[in-house]
């Protein structure tokens, strides 16, 4: 009988940070998180962080209940990588947003965190809103309204649905 190894807090600590804490399956997107082996520990005797995920309780259940298939959790993990490489936190809400209801309209001294995301072709301006208003400064601002590409509707499904993002 092997002795199962204690999982590092630190390793711990990067595995629930690259999923925001929050579940890896991007549907579900639940908390807390419990650390799931992708392929289990008894056959790898190892915490690796390619074979680790953060998991909700329930889809942890469902995982170890082969509910949700190893090349699916293989397809979530890479995706994390892909993902959090790519986009920034900020970018993510704004594309789980936009999923949900289009156009959105984005302060216009603020579009210069989402350029990353017109130069990609994952979003595009649609329109500048005629609608000026005093901040708290004194100061007019104006509205630019988005909306997803035929690229970002792509990117953005393909990560929702759980496929793989890259091809």
């Amino acid at each position: 009988m092997s002795v199962r190894i204690h999982l590092p807090k630190e390793l711990e600590r990067l595995i629930k940070t690259e999923s925001g804490h929050r579940c890896a399956i991007p549907t579900c997107k639940q908390y807390p998180v419990e650390i799931a082996h992708i392929i289990s520990y008894a056959q790898v005797k190892e915490h690796k962080f390619s074979n680790l995920i953060a998991l909700c309780p329930t889809c942890h259940t469902r995982y170890d209940n082969h509910e949700i298939d190893l090349k699916a959790m293989f397809i979530y993990k890479s995706n994390l990588a892909i993902i959090n490489s790519r986009f920034t936190e900020l970018e993510l809400t704004l594309l789980e947003n936009l999923n949900k209801k289009s156009p959105l309209p984005i302060s216009g001294a603020m579009m210069w965190l989402f350029q990353r995301l017109v130069f990609e072709d994952i979003i595009m301006i649609v329109s500048e809103s005629g609608i000026e208003f005093s901040d708290d400064f004194g100061d007019i601002e104006s509205h630019l309204w988005v909306e997803l590409t035929a690229k970002g509707n792509n990117v953005v499904s393909r990560w929702l649905e759980g496929k793989p993002v890259d091809e």
